[in-house]
């Protein structure tokens, strides 16, 4: 294990001495999901005035909706007490900024991977993006029909929240 992984455990082992078994059940006690990006400036229960516990995260390059994130909303629509979805991409994201041949020539000049066979998702317009994605949620048909799913996109600089859908 790589020393740089020392400090990970090392940090645990202290969160782990404070720690106190929670009531929590792993439901969203305020029935919300929040689909947002990998970024590490995002803290998303922060964002929304939330704690642990109140909200599922669902979190990926560039706040996309994929099949992975209609099968992690089926399982928290109904076994995990989620009511409502926030989409939540944000300002100066990677995804964001440049083409879908511009990303994949940039990870073949980091690391000599061709990386073309996958489909990375960059949002050239993130407002078109965004309604797409919060379309491709109301129009799936194994979630409830009365699902509520607002689009917003965080300004990282500013922290403000602009509610688009």
């Amino acid at each position: 294990m790589s020393g740089e992984f020392d400090v990970v455990f090392a940090a645990n082992r202290e969160y782990a001495k404070g720690y106190e078994s929670s009531v929590l059940t792993g439901r969203a006690a305020r029935g919300l999901a929040i689909v947002t990006c990998m970024d590490s400036r995002i803290d998303p229960l922060r964002i929304v005035g939330m704690r642990v516990g109140d909200a599922k995260i669902l979190r990926n390059a560039g706040a996309r909706v994929t099949d992975d994130t209609l099968r992690a909303l089926l399982l928290a629509t109904y076994l995990l007490e989620v009511k409502r979805v926030l989409v939540m991409p944000h300002t100066d994201c990677r995804m964001a900024g440049g083409t879908e041949e511009q990303i994949h020539q940039a990870i073949f000049d980091a690391s000599g991977i061709d990386t073309r066979s996958t489909e990375i998702r960059i949002a050239t317009d993130q407002i078109a993006a965004l309604r797409d994605d919060v379309a491709s949620i109301k129009s799936y048909s194994l979630l409830p029909e009365d699902l509520e799913v607002v689009g917003a996109i965080l300004d990282v600089k500013s922290g403000e929240l602009r509610r688009i859908i």
